[in-house]
């Protein structure tokens, strides 16, 4: 199993305050020459459906030096676990999870923006300080 980012229990409270419940920790996806493992999967049920909503959480703490760096190999984890949920999982909805502070003040540079929006990332914004959820963009 792969080290956990070291803001995992906190994401994993923050999700739990939201709400939902974690089923998976990790969520491992098996594919034919292997698996991968996503930080966490975790559900919470809609009162008007049957079913309720699943999502996997890829955790990144963006504390090395450099944030480029660091996301250029978040957004290629995110999108290999995309596709490998589509095919094991297609009703689970991924999300990076990324601090507060690195959303203010990397993610609204050029780069980043240009890649939400091209590679439809889903974000979950956490506050490592309140540990709580503080947006989630789709």
């Amino acid at each position: 199993m792969s080290a956990r980012d070291i803001f995992h229990n906190l994401v994993k409270l923050a999700l739990q305050k939201d709400g939902w419940t974690i089923t998976h920790d990790p969520l491992s996806i098996d594919l034919v020459d292997g698996q991968l493992q996503i930080d966490i999967g975790a559900e919470r049920l809609i009162a008007a459906q049957k079913e309720g909503e699943q999502i996997a959480v890829e955790i990144k703490s963006f504390v090395a030096p450099s944030a480029v760096s660091e996301f250029h190999t978040a957004l290629g984890q995110y999108l290999n676990y995309r596709v490998a949920l589509k095919l094991k999982e297609p009703k689970r909805i991924l999300y990076l999870a990324v601090p507060l502070v690195t959303y203010t003040d990397f993610f609204s540079r050029q780069l980043p923006q240009l890649s939400i929006q091209e590679y439809q990332l889903k974000l979950l914004v956490f506050d490592p300080e309140n540990e709580v959820i503080a947006q989630w963009i789709n």
